[in-house]
């Protein structure tokens, strides 16, 4: 109960919101000049765990450091994952001048069951593959948990963490999804119950709002400085991002 306390007086900070903060101009500096990958491989390969908990694709040395804080729960989340991420790996991240991590940011139970199944895969590009494909089916997942009585969602309050979190991912599907998505029910199951990664999960909150003050999401971090996005469109995300990583890379 004590996650599930320390989660509730989080989640009153936290929202979900399309972007804000100041926007910025600078010249075009230029597709940056490539890094070769380890073994000659591909640096959307390389995956590692960060020591504050996220899951970081690239180059760990790169020139610029892109994090992102991220609800599996936040609608802004997935559109950025469809009409950014996509671009940010392809054109920046591949090239190892550019890392992107990416760091949950739980809202409320859901958010932990959907989280705790894509890091059921550990440090691997499979991670990534998950939260990508998890998010596309966001609306079905949502609207599977909304079909659920209101008073049987209330009564989940009453049970231990684990036992919550497994309901909610029967309610939205998500063993049948990870099971379409290479992961055997048995380990989704022992994810689900695993009561350190949640930790790791509470504690990635309770750092992002101490450290950055973190109220929304997506929130982006540039070389570990927020990136304020005030009044940017949800389309235009992207663009702006993209546009301070090429200030960073100049």
């Amino acid at each position: 109960m004590k996650i599930i306390a320390l989660l509730a007086a989080v989640a009153v900070l936290a929202g979900c919101s399309g972007g804000k903060g100041n926007d910025s101009a600078k010249a075009d500096a230029g597709p940056p000049a490539p890094i070769a990958a380890p073994n000659g491989g591909d640096w959307t390969q390389t995956v590692t765990k960060t020591s504050e908990g996220g899951m970081l694709m690239g180059n760990p040395n790169a020139k610029v450091k892109v994090v992102e804080f991220s609800s599996m729960t936040c609608p802004h989340c997935a559109h950025f994952s469809e009409n950014g991420t996509p671009k940010l790996v392809a054109q920046y991240v591949k090239t190892g001048q550019v890392s992107f991590e990416l760091r949950n940011f739980v809202r409320d139970p859901l958010d932990i069951a959907m989280a705790l199944v894509t890091r059921c895969a550990g440090a691997s590009a499979q991670f990534f593959t998950l939260t990508d494909a998890m998010y596309k089916d966001q609306t079905a997942m949502f609207e599977r948990v909304q079909a659920v009585p209101q008073a049987t969602l209330q009564g989940l309050a009453s049970l231990p963490p684990a036992q919550q979190f497994q309901r909610y991912a029967d309610y939205a599907g998500l063993p049948a999804f990870a099971a379409q998505h290479g992961l055997p029910s048995a380990k989704t199951s022992q994810c689900l119950a695993n009561a350190a990664e949640t930790q790791q999960l509470v504690a990635m909150n309770s750092d992002a709002v101490s450290n950055y003050q973190i109220e929304g999401t997506p929130t982006f971090l540039i070389n570990n400085r927020v990136q304020q996005m005030p009044g940017i469109a949800e389309d235009k995300v992207w663009d702006t991002l993209e546009q301070r990583i090429k200030d960073a890379l100049a």
